[in-house]
């Protein structure tokens, strides 16, 4: 019996010249269309995303501009940052840093050292200050918080998403290249051959649920071991076919995921102009805030300084013998007692300051003060259910959750769709070489062309999980008629609420306004009488003056506030596309910044 030949060594075996030759030939036969989409991979590899921002970038800019002049596409992200499987990324154990409790220190501080000082130190910015005022911040805002860039990253995603989407009902291209050499044993004498198969073609699906498909077969095999006179065989064809659902599958339900992906960018554009606006009035009520608390510290520190004036003249009527002593005690009392609530103001002011800069991006070490401002919206004359009645018909989230019960019903209509038979339509026509040559080459003949088509049937023996799924789906549409019908009487009450709010917020405005008055010529006359006035009752005198400022401060805000609450309950807030506010017709003479 003759010693079989391993396998790992069939590629060592002698082969004739001509059989060299005919793999060169081979070689050459494929190195152009191979050539050819190496390098067509290639240039795609290599290429920049500058193209598909750009399709990106006018795809959301059509949908926004659905939303009215006003509404802003989002920005396309640079694309800037890089990422790659080495370093710290793919250790598989990422170090901790955890410190042995005997290798920490801890310095107890001085009590007896000068807080006072520190605190006052606190509040000392180091530079410049920047001065940024309301307008400035809503700017700031659309550029660099945080909020709003991931707010605008949804909808760039979601546009991309509609871009795959939609790619895969366009023509796409492919080619495969198989190279394969399969040793068949026989008594140790080993037969090689070398196949290479080439199917190039393009391919297209269609949105009533057909597809159509062309391809190039192109398959060259050589015999390793063969005759001089036995080269190898070649041969390709063409192959156009097609596949048409008339039943199953059939109709808009093959083009669901493209319909579902164009309505989900519409609602993105949507939910980010809803974001743009809510950012606004949250940003603006931060900023009424920090002012707020700006005017509490200058009226802590003018009642304060009116208090120590009290205890200097307290003391020196004690020193003169014409007042007991135990009224200097009072007035130094509330002294500390200010002294204390000033520290307090300034540190939530600080802190207050510095989550505002995280919220609009800026770097939380750079000096920041707000300009002072001057903004008060004019008060709507409106009712509570005319206001119903504009929410019902302007807000852009509504929108949503009705379209969202028209996206239900379609998922129905989609589950019903399963349970139809299935039926199918296919055809296909093959050009092809001469079988019997040798060399086809890309010679086609007519007479060697195949035809074939024909129907498929499938009859619904078994729709259990399909009849599941349409009893699934009619409940899922149930649930959504009563969100929205939730959702509905949700912002109706908001609505109502805040007109309702904002003639409680000009109310308590009035009756605050009304005591600063009173409490103000109070104290003045005080301090006509002061000789003849109690300690005691000038201190509580300074004290209702100070909590009648900042409850009309309070009040201020609250109104502010209130409008603007009011016009993003009714959908009517409008956010230019630098991110400031744009004023209604009818406001704009009153407002300033």
């Amino acid at each position: 019996m003759p010693k079989k030949t391993p396998l790992s060594s069939i590629v060592l075996l002698r082969k004739p010249l001509a059989s060299v030759r005919s793999c060169k030939q081979l070689a050459n036969r494929l190195v152009t269309p191979v050539a050819l989409l190496l390098a067509a991979s290639l240039a795609g590899c290599g290429s920049d995303m500058a193209d598909l921002d750009a399709r990106t970038d006018a795809l959301v800019r059509e949908r926004s501009a659905l939303l009215g002049p006003s509404a802003s596409p989002p920005r396309i992200p640079s694309g800037a940052v890089t990422t790659s499987n080495t370093g710290a990324s793919i250790d598989k154990v990422p170090p901790t840093v955890n410190p042995d409790v005997n290798d920490l220190r801890y310095l107890p501080a001085d009590e007896a050292r000068n807080v006072g000082q520190r605190l006052d130190a606190y509040q000392n910015q180091v530079g410049d200050p920047v001065v940024i005022n309301l307008r400035e911040s809503f700017h700031q805002a659309h550029l660099s918080a945080r909020e709003f860039l991931d707010a605008q990253d949804q909808y760039v995603l979601q546009a991309i998403r509609l871009l795959i989407v939609r790619h895969s009902f366009d023509w796409r291209f492919f080619a495969n290249t198989t190279v394969d050499v399969t040793a068949t044993g026989n008594d140790g004498a080993y037969e090689s051959p070398l196949r290479v198969m080439q199917d190039l073609g393009v391919t297209r699906r269609f949105e009533n649920g057909g597809t159509l498909e062309a391809r190039m077969v192109f398959d060259a095999t050589e015999q390793l071991r063969n005759v001089a006179t036995d080269r190898y065989t070649q041969a390709s064809s063409l192959v156009l076919s097609g596949t048409l659902p008339l039943l199953r599958g059939a109709g808009t339900v093959a083009s669901e995921d493209l319909i579902a992906a164009e309505r989900e960018l519409v609602y993105s554009a949507r939910s980010f102009e809803d974001a743009r606006r809510l950012l606004l009035v949250s940003i603006a009520s931060d900023y009424f805030d920090l002012v707020q608390q700006q005017s509490a510290i200058k009226n802590q520190t003018r009642q304060l300084e009116s208090l120590r004036q009290l205890e200097e003249r307290t003391a020196a009527l004690v020193a003169a013998g014409r007042i007991a002593e135990f009224e200097r005690n009072i007035a130094r009392s509330r002294v500390l007692s200010a002294t204390s609530s000033l520290a307090n103001l300034r540190e939530t002011y600080i802190l207050a300051l510095d989550r505002f800069k995280i919220r609009l991006g800026l770097n939380i070490n750079r000096p920041l003060d707000l300009a002072p401002i001057t903004l008060m919206l004019p008060e709507p004359e409106i009712t509570p259910d005319a206001a119903a009645a504009l929410a019902l018909d302007y807000r852009l989230d509504l929108q949503i959750a009705r379209d969202r019960v028209d996206d239900a019903r379609r998922t129905v209509a989609n589950a019903r769709n399963d349970l139809l038979p299935q039926a199918n339509l296919f055809g296909s026509a093959t050009a092809r070489t001469k079988p019997a040559s040798r060399e086809g080459g890309f010679v086609y003949e007519s007479d060697d062309a195949i035809y074939q088509g024909g129907i498929t049937f499938g009859l619904p023996l078994d729709r259990e999980a399909e009849r599941l799924r349409v009893r699934a789906a009619n409940i899922a549409l149930e649930k959504s008629i009563r969100d929205l019908d939730q959702f509905r009487d949700t912002i109706v009450v908001q609505a109502r609420s805040r007109v309702r709010e904002i003639d409680r917020a000009r109310f308590n405005l009035t009756l605050a306004e009304q005591s600063v008055e009173i409490n103000t010529r109070r104290v003045e006359e005080q301090n006509l009488k002061r000789d003849e006035v109690a300690a005691q009752t000038i201190v509580d005198s300074q004290n209702d003056l100070l909590q009648a400022e900042n409850a009309r401060d309070q009040a201020v805000t609250d109104l502010r506030n209130a409008i603007l609450n009011y016009l993003i309950a009714t959908g009517q807030l409008r956010v230019a596309r630098d991110g400031t506010f744009l004023p209604l017709p009818g406001m704009e003479a009153k407002i300033t910044q």
